[in-house]
């Protein structure tokens, strides 16, 4: 049984966590989930000197100040859904993810900083930290710069990126869980590398529709060994190209990935993990 009941949302008071705050709402509307808003500063600031050189702050009256600006945030967008507010004084990677380790959330919420034009290159330090070291679900958006609002709660669609391995399963099962839960309709998409450099493109096509086949015949067996039953789409390319196209065609509204431990190769999809959540047209949920 899928349980969110306690989302962590850690803010920066940026426009980029205003633009965050709907997704947030709307997340725990839908599970029934307290919310915990999360901030922190760090304990020296930098002096524009030269490179290294900081001055000592005051931590008691930072925190005071800090916990001040907390307690007015997001007062209305939350109204009727359990906040608890904590400032910390501290490496804001580090905070979120003792916090979400030691209360055991079950979501963190969070917009990643990659602006404008970097957008495809950068993923937030903070985020990207998160994503690393934390075990639960992460919700990021690298498009919150284009002002996205929540689609509606029920009726709409996901998409779920998976591979062809054992390893997906789980996920597999998490989102067909999330997609019932919420009313949407779950879609999977897998993608097959292209050939290049053939002399023949006749024999290149030929090679990648026996590619797609054999991964289609793969992940099929695997939705069926666990009941799965949303419909597959196989595409040829890079993964976090085929998955925006995917994405895109059909307007999903959210994309669920399997982030594994992203240190480590654990298949195709988990190597790709950044640069799917950077390119994605939709928030992305990595589990």
């Amino acid at each position: 049984m899928l349980a969110i009941k306690h989302i962590l949302f850690p803010i920066d008071f940026s426009e980029r966590c205003c633009h965050a705050a709907p997704f947030v709402q709307a997340m725990a509307s839908r599970f029934g989930a307290k919310i915990t808003l999360i901030s922190s500063l760090p304990a020296v600031w930098q002096t524009g000197l030269g490179e290294g050189a900081t001055i000592p702050v005051d931590i008691n009256e930072l925190k005071r100040d800090l916990e001040i600006r907390l307690s007015e945030a997001f007062v209305r967008e939350f109204n009727g859904i359990p906040v608890q507010r904590i400032a910390e004084i501290g490496d804001p990677a580090a905070v979120i993810t003792r916090f979400a380790h030691t209360e055991r959330t079950d979501l963190i919420m969070m917009p990643t900083h990659g602006y404008g034009p970097f957008r495809s290159l950068l993923l937030g330090s903070v985020t990207a930290k998160v994503l690393h070291d934390t075990e639960c679900p992460v919700w990021t958006a690298t498009h919150m710069e284009e002002k996205p609002s929540p689609r509606k709660k029920s009726g709409g669609n996901i998409l779920c990126a998976v591979d062809s391995t054992p390893q997906s399963v789980p996920l597999m099962q998490w989102a067909a869980e999330y997609a019932k839960s919420t009313g949407v309709t779950l879609r999977l998409v897998h993608a097959v590398s292209g050939v290049v450099g053939w002399p023949e493109r006749q024999l290149d096509q030929e090679f990648e529709e026996a590619l797609r086949n054999d991964a289609r015949e793969a992940i099929e067996g695997l939705k069926r060994s666990v009941g799965v039953t949303a419909p597959l789409c196989v595409g040829v390319g890079e993964v976090a190209d085929v998955v925006r196209t995917e994405a895109e065609g059909h307007d999903s509204e959210l994309i669920l990935i399997g982030r594994g431990i992203l240190h480590e190769t654990m298949g195709r999809l988990r190597t790709h993990s950044y640069g799917i959540i950077r390119h994605a047209p939709c928030p992305v949920l990595s589990i």
